[in-house]
């Protein structure tokens, strides 16, 4: 869909186009809500501002059918579908999988929620110092970064799905 569609089309198809990009009932009616939108860049501004700061709740309720960094989402959705595009770019190996997997594990146990980061553009060494370095996050830090990791997220998503190829 690119964006004039966007702006035409009924509220409820608007948000179902978005909601794979974080399914968070708040942001998708405060982006949807806004139109229409000039340009992509003005859409993004919306859906950064709607985004800054995510609830620690909705952060949760996003992540709980999140997979975990270096499995493969599955499924049909749409959102599964991103998230295999997103992490495309791995390049991940029997001994990394494993490393991914303790890494997860730990992070888990820690912090009762799946490690999120935004995977496009990283490489599987990046992720796993990522991972250990945020081990030491407190709760709170944690809970500020898997937000701020979640906006990457749907942002990133937002502009692939409505920027023109």
């Amino acid at each position: 869909m690119d964006l004039t569609e966007f702006n035409q089309a009924t509220a409820q198809r608007a948000s179902e186009t978005i909601r794979p990009c974080v399914d968070i009932d708040r942001w998708v009616e405060i982006v949807v809500d806004a139109r229409p939108y000039g340009t992509v860049e003005e859409l993004l501004d919306t859906a950064h501002h709607a985004a800054a700061p995510f609830e620690g709740h909705e952060v949760d309720a996003a992540l709980a059918h999140h997979p975990r960094i270096g499995e493969r989402a599955a499924g049909t959705t749409a959102e599964a579908t991103l998230s295999r595009g997103e992490q495309s770019g791995l390049r991940v190996d029997t001994d990394v999988t494993e490393r991914l997997a303790a890494a997860n594990a730990a992070y888990e146990a820690r912090f009762n929620r799946v490690f999120l980061i935004r995977a496009a553009g990283r490489t599987s060494a990046e992720i796993l110092s990522e991972i250990h370095r945020r081990m030491e996050n407190t709760p709170e830090r944690e809970a500020q970064e898997a937000a701020t990791q979640l906006r990457e997220i749907a942002l990133l998503r937002l502009r692939g799905l409505l920027s023109p190829t």
